[in-house]
């Protein structure tokens, strides 16, 4: 507030929630996906995050994906207050510097109503993870919803939070 210069205590730029996304689409034409590659997903998403995910089914049959209306094609958990903060905190100070390659998030990532959006190809790079055991790899989507919808506040907000967004050029 002191650097906008804001008196209004409502305008100050908080977070929202943070909403961590996995695509299960592809893994459904495994054999016994039901019986146990979704709960083996299920499982390692609740130790990422602590938190049960939500199934999402599919909302209407789409042939050439091979999908029925039902069917599970992703998992969904939202985490709001303490928790989202505490795995915020730890996706940047662990999982980011885990990365092989990471040079910083790019500011494409945040759109205009200052949402950031990143992923993971593998969800190995989480601690709590031990790649020897985990029998199934699938990819790990996060976003970062603010409260209200400035994308250059939005951006200062997430330095402040040590989140490493690259420069502009």
């Amino acid at each position: 507030m002191k650097k906008e210069q804001k008196k209004n205590s409502y305008t100050k730029v908080e977070l929202s929630k943070l909403i961590v996304n996995s695509g299960v689409g592809k893994l459904r034409n495994q054999a016994q996906f039901d019986d146990k590659i979704l709960p083996e997903i299920e499982k390692e998403l609740s130790i990422i995050t602590g938190q049960k995910p939500a199934e999402r089914k599919a909302k209407k049959s789409i042939s050439s994906f091979k999908i029925r209306e039902g069917e599970v094609v992703g998992l969904q958990v939202t985490l709001r207050k303490q928790r989202m903060n505490d795995f915020l905190s730890k996706v940047v100070n662990v999982v980011l510097p885990r990365v092989k390659d990471f040079r910083g998030l790019e500011l494409s990532n945040v759109d205009h109503d200052g949402n950031l959006n990143f992923g993971f190809r593998e969800q190995t790079v989480f601690p709590e993870i031990n790649p020897e055991k985990s029998r199934v790899a699938f990819g790990v989507q996060v976003t970062v919803v603010p409260k209200n919808k400035d994308r250059e506040a939005a951006i200062d907000l997430y330095r402040s939070l040590g989140v490493p967004l690259k420069r502009d050029k």
